[in-house]
């Protein structure tokens, strides 16, 4: 339920802030504002909510380095991106930087709550197994759910951004079967984000050098042409 979910609103336009605190309210979410980075992020440090909405330019703090230094520190508090920058680069930098969604101002109220909660479901159904120290193993490798570490057949700790675990929980859930790039993106974005499914194969690509002994030649992230990946724990020869 919504009474629940606590969102931080952060935004140094003050009307703005307003409005969407106001609206997400309305919406029976609960809502705490912050107009400055450095107290931002002193708050997303403290904890405590379900989901940050997170401008870009900001004073103090801008809105990657807020991200990129919680993401180091372990913080997977859900961040949707909210700023003028809409560029597919600004897109991209915002997500490499750990954040899980990138609304371009100006956007529509609906559009905004529909992000919200696509997020919060998403989560929702990630933390399911998460909550309960799901482990994952496959080959020599291992990934916990719930710390997004991970270590792989050679020792190396692995620690996986938010999309490359999302990815890995899907495709585990579905051994075997062939998963297509539109399910993986509907999965991990919730519609389409980027201009193209390739957006899928830069994943698979990196979650390949993590895990497989020989990323050119994997046992486990089998691509199937034209379709999309099918995982095998056990493995199989390439």
């Amino acid at each position: 339920m919504n009474e629940a979910r606590a969102i931080l609103v952060v935004e140094d336009e003050e009307h703005l802030a307003q409005g969407i605190a106001e609206n997400l309210e309305a919406e029976g979410f609960r809502a705490t504002i912050a107009g400055e980075g450095r107290h931002a992020l002193e708050l997303v440090r403290r904890g405590g909510f379900d989901l940050v909405l997170l401008d870009v330019m900001l004073p103090g703090l801008d809105g990657y380095t807020i991200c990129e230094t919680a993401r180091a520190e372990g913080i997977q508090t859900p961040i949707l991106f909210l700023t003028a920058k809409g560029s597919v680069d600004d897109r991209v930098r915002g997500l490499e930087a750990g954040g899980d969604d990138y609304l371009p101002k100006p956007f529509h109220l609906d559009e905004l709550l529909a992000r919200v909660r696509t997020i919060l479901r998403r989560w929702s159904w990630y933390a399911r197994d998460a909550g309960r120290g799901k482990l994952l193993r496959f080959g020599d490798n291992e990934f916990d759910f719930a710390t997004f570490q991970g270590r792989s057949w050679d020792g190396t700790l692995q620690q996986l951004t938010q999309k490359e675990a999302i990815i890995l929980k899907v495709l585990a859930e579905r051994e075997s079967e062939v998963v297509s790039r539109e399910d993986l993106l509907d999965k991990a974005w919730g519609y389409e984000l980027y201009p193209s499914t390739r957006t899928i194969d830069n994943f698979i690509v990196r979650l390949r050098k993590r895990f497989e002994r020989d990323p050119q030649a994997p046992r486990h992230f089998h691509t199937v042409r034209g379709i999309g990946y099918r995982f095998t724990a056990k493995g199989e020869s390439p």
